[in-house]
């Protein structure tokens, strides 16, 4: 059984807690693997990051606020290109977009991920190099198309016919050869939730493998004298632990692979297996270093190659979270703490902060778990099941749904949430007219925004009357 991030279970609150959730021996203690490595507690029990304390942050920057520790960013980029370094390894934009952060990546060595017009703008004004950008999206506009072929994107990933033909016809326009791969239904069922495993049959990404669908998309594009046939992507989910079911899509992709490969007359280059590794959320996620994920999936794809009788082509590898989300978290104040008996005489205390599901949309959406510490001091109260929630006209407006907190936190106290750097910001809204926090990018006891703070002007000057 794993623990909570502060200690062993040793209280019964079975009834109103996740199993997973145990009573901390301590209630400042911090789990390390959910937190970016500059993070730490004073004596005091205030949180610094890089040497500059929360209290330091909210004064000057205000709350809620997303806080980057740039140097575990940049770290988590190196040590994915270093696990792979025969591969490319691509930084997914959609997980958090920014001129700061897509530069720091590809500085760092990565590819960059795109899958809208905005996000290649984002990457053109950091300096991403055309060459170095994967272009991905299941209904990519024409000017999307024609503005990625006359750019001399990396690859273009095909997601429908109508798409193939459509870059086909801008390609033979503009007398250019872009390069495309198809992305492969593979039918996996990767064990994540519903709305983020993207490798079963019933959704709208991909071509499917078991209707043949991926081969004849294949053969068209490598039939195409406007187009060349780079190779195959899959991507099964996000979220994800267990490298069984890799295994399982590379195994298909590779015998795909392999027969397009015996049968057309230029040679492929690439197989992309996607990505969507898990990070820690919660005491209950454990994720492996990507070390250990390199060298499983590299014994996976050589020994499919070795059946196939092929030499291992080229491959590609798609994080997503898991390097940008440990690297940042958010920072909220207090507003109140209202306690809420619930039946048996127990009871929780709902801890509402000065932000919420216009921030965080991902509890709401996907019912994910996050966890949550007192930031701004350390206490010697006994622990109380709290519920993080936000400022919003919703029920469903939670921040942490489970989480043990001081018994004695008040309005004014500083609450940090971990893990926040993936889809938070991305998903963000003004929903009630809430402007969206700034992201502030700590490097070298420097902090600096990288994001602005919205403010009600910005909204404003949208609504022409």
């Amino acid at each position: 059984m794993r623990i909570h991030e502060a200690g062993a279970m040793h209280g019964d609150f079975s009834a109103l807690s996740p199993a997973w959730l145990g009573v901390p021996d301590d209630v400042n203690a911090l789990l390390p693997q959910l937190w970016a490595s500059g993070v730490e507690r004073s004596d005091e029990g205030v949180l610094h990051i890089g040497g500059l304390s929360v209290d330091e942050l909210a004064t000057e920057f205000g709350t809620p606020a997303y806080v980057l520790d740039e140097d575990d960013f940049r770290a988590r980029c190196r040590a994915w290109a270093e696990a792979f370094p025969d591969a490319d390894v691509y930084y997914a934009s959609k997980a958090f977009c920014s001129k700061a952060v897509l530069r720091a990546a590809a500085e760092e060595g990565l590819m960059v991920d795109v899958c809208t017009a905005g996000e290649l703008a984002v990457a053109l004004a950091a300096g991403v190099e055309p060459n170095r950008l994967g272009y991905h999206g299941n209904n990519k506009s024409q000017s999307e198309l024609r503005r990625a072929v006359e750019l001399g994107v990396g690859r273009i990933v095909a997601d429908s016919y109508t798409e193939i033909e459509r870059i086909g016809a801008i390609a033979a326009e503009l007398g250019t050869r872009p390069h495309v791969m198809i992305r492969v239904n593979v039918g996996v069922e990767a064990h994540t939730h519903e709305y983020i495993a993207t490798a079963h049959e019933d959704q709208k990404f991909g071509f499917s493998l078991a209707d043949g669908d991926a081969y004849e998309a294949a053969r068209r594009v490598a039939a195409s004298p406007d187009l060349y046939l780079a190779g195959l992507h899959s991507h099964i989910g996000s979220q994800i632990f267990d490298t069984s079911a890799f295994e399982v899509s590379a195994a298909r992709l590779v015998r795909l692979f392999a027969k397009l490969q015996a049968e057309i007359d230029e040679p492929m280059g690439d197989l992309d297996l996607g990505g969507g590794f898990g990070m820690a959320y919660t005491s209950q996620d454990d994720p492996q270093p990507p070390s250990d994920i390199a060298a499983s999936l590299g014994k996976i794809v050589q020994a499919e190659c070795d059946a196939a009788g092929i030499g291992a082509p080229r491959l590609s590898i798609e994080p997503g979270r898991t390097l940008i989300g440990p690297a940042v978290f958010t920072l909220y104040e207090v507003g109140t703490v209202k306690p809420v008996m619930l039946s048996q005489g127990a009871s929780r205390l709902y801890v509402s902060v000065d932000g919420g599901m216009s921030d965080n949309i991902r509890p709401a959406l996907y019912d994910a778990s996050y966890s949550a510490t007192l930031a701004s001091r350390s206490s010697s109260a006994a622990p109380a099941l709290a519920r993080v929630v936000g400022k919003h006209c919703e029920a469903g407006d939670i921040v942490v749904k489970d989480e043990f907190l001081p018994a004695d936190v008040a309005p004014g106290d500083l609450l940090a949430v971990p893990g926040t750097g993936a889809y938070c910001r991305s998903m963000g809204s003004n929903y009630n007219h809430v402007p969206r926090p700034p992201v502030v990018a700590v490097r070298g006891g420097q902090a600096r925004v990288i994001l602005a703070r919205e403010t009600v002007d910005d909204l404003l000057r949208l609504d022409v009357g």
